[in-house]
């Protein structure tokens, strides 16, 4: 991996101005899974990787390689098994209120309203919502364009509606990072067109250093200022590409043949080396 391209965001040339601060590291991080039959399995192996405030980063390769094993280290749910996790130089051991996290499905709770869903994290951690909590609840559904469905229930909106539900759940508590595992893998093209212009929205307007999984290539060029490729399993860092196209960003940016001629480019290497087991 270039070492250089892989500390560098986008956007902070040293000529114009100092880089953002690290908030997130992976040093020579390795994770094992003991399988069913006690067999060990290598999900990651010496993986290292810097993520700068704010920056958003996509984790592309193939089914398989590690990529949501790294979200699950970052949020604390999992602990390596060598190497170490670090959020603003301090070591993960555990679950951090300052992280959110959006799953592949949007995992609401369906006896509750959408803005009981919205609001239950503080109820689940405090047993309580405060009048705060409720303001931010309400500004958030209005945020998402949600505000006349905050009494209804989870069943009577699209799959894209209730996606939209969970990424304002994960923002409650205005975390620094946001971590993504292919949240709109679920959805039909055209609502993942209109979630990743959402996102870019909503990330305009609350600034999050945001790890994003995805198998999408155009998505992840759409929406980051870097892509880190993986082999397969086990799961190493084979680049991180630095992503050229201006913020902010629309959908008339995939219409740059540059766009397709980069994801084109991306595509070939994922295929290639996820043939040839690099």
């Amino acid at each position: 991996m270039n070492q250089h391209i892989a500390d560098t965001a986008v956007g902070h040339s040293a000529d114009t101005q100092a880089p953002a601060p690290v908030a997130i590291q992976l040093r020579n991080v390795s994770r094992v899974f003991e399988s069913s039959d006690r067999s060990l399995v290598t999900a990651l192996d010496d993986v290292s990787l810097k993520i700068r405030h704010r920056e958003f980063l996509s984790i592309i390769g193939p089914s398989g390689c590690g990529k949501s094993t790294i979200l699950r280290l970052l949020a604390g749910l999992l602990p390596a098994t060598t190497g170490d996790v670090e959020i603003f130089g301090l070591k993960v051991t555990e679950p951090r209120d300052d992280i959110g996290f959006v799953f592949q499905r949007p995992t609401l709770l369906p006896w509750l309203s959408i803005f009981d869903n919205i609001t239950f994290p503080v109820r689940h951690t405090t047993g309580r919502v405060d009048a705060r909590t409720k303001e931010r609840g309400q500004a958030l559904l209005q945020m998402i364009g949600l505000a006349e469905f905050a009494d209804k229930r989870p069943n009577e909106l699209s799959g894209g509606m209730q996606q939209r539900v969970a990424i304002a759940r994960s923002l409650l508590q205005d975390p620094d990072i946001l971590l993504m595992d292919e949240p709109f893998s679920a959805l039909d093209a055209l609502t993942r067109d209109e979630l990743s212009m959402e996102l870019l929205r909503i990330l305009a307007e609350r600034p999050k250093t945001v790890v994003f999984v995805t198998h999408a290539i155009q998505e992840a060029l759409l929406l980051s200022d870097r892509i880190a490729i993986m082999s397969p399993r086990p799961g190493r860092i084979l680049d991180v590409i630095d992503v050229p196209f201006d913020r902010p960003r629309g959908l008339d940016t995939m219409l740059n043949p540059a766009f397709n001629e980069l994801a084109n480019a991306i595509r070939a290497m994922v295929f290639l080396r996820e043939k040839v087991g690099a």
